[in-house]
């Protein structure tokens, strides 16, 4: 049941919040999704997406560093840059993003105000058979304010491409970064029909830019861009070469010119060439695209919170994630102690990323962030033989226990973006 909202004029943050997430923010595996909504919704706030500058980036990961490193770009070449993200890892302000800075709460107030008073509307004359979702709603509220503030906007998919509620907008370029498996339950369990729903953002004649693939997933995003007659960009074909990596980042070159990524990890390579290339299309300066690579955040993915001992937010909840976790690890912390609290949602595949993370853990803590999909911390000790394991209730608790490890080892907050959000929310006093 939806909690009603105050009979002022002006709603609140608190209350936008609160009614969003009576929305619900989960979806339930085989409902039926369709953009008919959201395009009618679109049309009662004057289709706010027209005549706005957009990349359209999918992926299964990848896909959000990508996105932020674009827009930090789009932002050192001067231009007016909008970033919309999911999920976020604290306050749902994060989503929407201006000029690498969340909204303000008033400005995501002021728009959930309008885009709820259209639908409402719309909901009255029979033209919307429910309200809008939660990523539906706050999807609308970004093209809103992207509309009054930006130049150009880098939207993210939240889920899949081809219904995704962002499958509405005329991209300038479309971005597909590594497709993988994850969200099978709304997807396909098939490489290929996964590949179907983030071909789908792919429109007539736009230029796609696609990051290396599975042969079975590259075979339909290329029919599918030879069926539209879109030019494709393969990141591939275009040689990394003098790589040399740190903990905190990488340099390398690409078609000669020397670059350097702050974002840690081997695999943040792919996603800075796939940046570069798609800004080199859009004309962007070298040197706009070098500060852009060397200035771009992007929280909770490898992200160092705190020193002595070490500890790393990384959201690696599905098998290529915690692949590249684990490459991460193997390069860099193979003299250190290694800790890992690790916590997931009961639909993720466990198995296959606990196989990759939890022999490369000298301690485990396992605990589930406070989210009502969250596996309980005992069920994913049954899972595991590791002999140094223990739960924590909550993640607040994991905390304790993990400062207790020595100065030079190096903790790993991951499994979830939810469990990394909440413990960044309490390492940072963010809350």
């Amino acid at each position: 049941m939806l909690s009603a909202l105050p009979i002022w004029s002006q709603v609140s943050y608190p209350d936008t919040v609160r009614y969003l997430y009576s929305l619900g923010n989960e979806l339930k595996p085989g409902a039926k999704f369709t953009l008919e909504p959201m395009r009618t919704l679109l049309s009662g706030l004057g289709n706010p997406e027209n005549e706005q500058r957009f990349v359209h980036v999918a992926g299964t990961n990848g896909k959000g560093s990508t996105c932020a490193t674009i827009a930090s770009i789009l932002r050192k070449a001067g231009f007016r840059t909008g970033l919309y993200t999911s999920p976020h890892l604290i306050e749902p302000i994060e989503r929407i993003n201006i000029n690498s800075s969340a909204v303000t709460p008033a400005q995501f107030a002021s728009a959930f105000e309008t885009v709820h008073t259209t639908a409402e509307q719309l909901l009255a004359n029979d033209r919307l058979a429910a309200h809008p979702s939660y990523f539906e709603t706050v999807t609308a509220m970004a093209l809103l304010l992207f509309r009054e503030s930006c130049d150009i906007a880098v939207l993210e998919v939240g889920l899949g491409g081809r219904l995704d509620a962002t499958n509405v907008v005329r991209p300038e370029l479309c971005v597909i970064t590594p497709v993988s498996y994850d969200h099978e339950a709304y997807l396909g369990n098939t490489l290929g029909s996964i590949a179907v729903e983030k071909a789908g953002i792919l429109k007539p004649q736009v230029p796609v830019f696609m990051s290396p693939q599975l042969p079975g997933a590259e075979a339909v995003i290329a029919a599918r861009a030879r069926e539209l007659g879109c030019e494709l960009i393969r990141t591939a074909d275009h040689t990394i070469s003098d790589i040399r990596m740190t903990p905190r980042g990488s340099e390398f070159r690409l078609s000669g010119q020397a670059y350097y990524c702050v974002l840690p990890g081997r695999h943040q390579i792919d996603n800075a060439r796939t940046a570069i290339l798609a800004c080199r299309h859009l004309q962007i300066s070298e040197h706009a695209i070098q500060a852009g690579l060397e200035t771009v955040v992007w929280p909770g993915r490898l992200e160092f919170v705190s020193q002595n001992p070490d500890f790393v937010l990384d959201g690696a909840h599905n098998p290529a994630g915690a692949a590249a976790l684990a490459a991460y690890i193997r390069e860099f912390c193979a003299n250190r102690p290694v800790w890992l609290v690790y916590g997931a949602m009961r639909d993720k595949a466990i198995d296959e990323v606990t196989q990759q993370l939890f022999p490369l853990a000298a301690k485990l803590i396992l605990t589930a962030p406070s989210f009502p999909r969250a596996l309980r911390p005992e069920a994913i000790l049954e899972l595991t033989s590791h002999p140094n394991a223990e739960t924590a209730a909550t993640v607040s608790k994991a905390i304790e226990i993990a400062r207790i490890a020595p100065s030079e080892a190096i903790v790993f907050f991951t499994g979830s973006l939810f469990l990394v959000g909440e413990a960044r929310a309490l390492l940072t006093g963010s809350e």
